[in-house]
């Protein structure tokens, strides 16, 4: 009995691509499965769902070389490694930002087969923006900065659930524990209550000293790794400008990457998400709230940069209040001085240069 082939294998076996012909690709990636759609001379040609296997995609879609224009699929948790290895195969591949993408006003079906289409449809109409594809080296680098973050944050959680449990049980705030003193922790443990309250008081500290011993550790990490880097450079240029220190200077050389590869400051302003954007409704032009685009920890860490920069640098305050005038919101102001911050720490960056106080 004659095997029945499928509608791909009849589509691979029968067409005939040349370089004049206009093929893209757009793909929904899953952590178990890629939806590929083909976009080929103005039309859609053939949907397919293939394992999340990036050697086997790649050989399927080396068979369509001559013809393809572009690969894209977006941003997501399955990271950069697609792309690396449609690179390796000298496959041209695009990585959209999400949150570019143009979206539909109106309400509309979705589907990982529909998302697939609208990609390699967009990507033939150049209606698609892509970001910077790291290689692996620059990946890894972005890591320990970011896994810093998290543990900072998970430290402040766990301060914060402790001051809630003294209030809860109108226990009083020993004296230091603003500080976060030694002290302070061994009055907690001093303590006199209830069992079950001991127990679950017990727990926040152990909580408590785990994290804060775990971001000392990965601080000496930071220092190990980024030491040997090509980044070690970058971060004794970057503080030297006012209110940077060591970790917002790993986290802003590790997330740029490529400082060069923007071409002016508002792109810059776009990727660290403090670009204000723009209302316009008739003759009424006004900025809106900050595009918020990148990474959040990032943003954060420049704003906590811009507070010390202010309080160090007397020309910065005198902008950031002027701002606070004419606005009346300081926390305006202080996105507006970060954004300022982020700019400089760039150029600083693209000309290899230190800090320069301007007149």
């Amino acid at each position: 009995m004659k095997a029945t082939l499928s509608k791909k294998q009849r589509f691979f076996n029968q067409i005939k691509l040349t370089k004049d012909d206009d093929l893209y690709i757009g793909i929904d990636v899953h952590k178990t499965t890629y939806h590929v759609a083909l976009y080929l001379n103005g039309g859609h040609a053939i949907d397919f769902i293939t394992p999340a296997d990036n050697i086997k995609i790649c050989t399927t879609l080396k068979k369509l070389e001559p013809a393809i224009k572009n690969i894209v699929y977006e941003a997501g948790p399955t990271g950069y490694s697609l792309a690396r290895q449609l690179q390796q195969e000298s496959l041209p591949v695009q990585v959209i930002a999400p949150s570019k993408t143009p979206q539909s006003s109106a309400r509309d079906s979705k589907t990982d087969r529909l998302d697939g289409r609208k990609l390699a449809e967009y990507a033939a109409k150049g209606l698609l923006r892509p970001i910077a594809i790291p290689d692996r080296k620059q990946e890894a680098d972005r890591q320990l900065p970011r896994l810093r973050i998290q543990f900072v944050k998970k430290l402040k959680q766990t301060k914060l659930q402790i001051k809630s449990f003294l209030l809860q049980h109108g226990i009083g705030e020993p004296k230091g524990l603003r500080y976060w003193s030694q002290l302070a922790i061994g009055k907690l443990n001093e303590l006199q209550l209830l069992d079950p309250l001991r127990y679950t008081l017990d727990t926040l500290i152990t909580e408590y000293e785990f994290l804060n011993e775990k971001i000392k550790d990965i601080d000496r990490k930071l220092e190990e790794t980024f030491a040997k880097t090509t980044h070690a450079k970058k971060m004794q240029i970057l503080q030297t400008h006012p209110g940077v220190g060591r970790v917002t200077s790993m986290m802003f050389a590790a997330e740029l990457f490529s400082p060069k590869r923007f071409n002016n400051k508002e792109e810059l302003a776009k990727y660290v998400g403090l670009a204000p954007t723009i209302i316009q409704s008739g003759r009424s032009l006004r900025d809106g709230p900050i595009s918020k685009t990148g990474r959040p920890q990032l943003r954060s860490t420049l704003i906590q940069a811009a507070w010390v920069w202010i309080i160090k640098d007397p020309q910065a305050r005198q902008v950031y209040l002027r701002i606070v005038r004419n606005t009346g919101q300081k926390n305006k102001a202080i996105t507006a001085v970060a954004r300022r911050l982020a700019v400089h720490l760039w150029k600083m960056l693209c000309n290899n240069e230190p800090y320069r106080k301007t007149a």
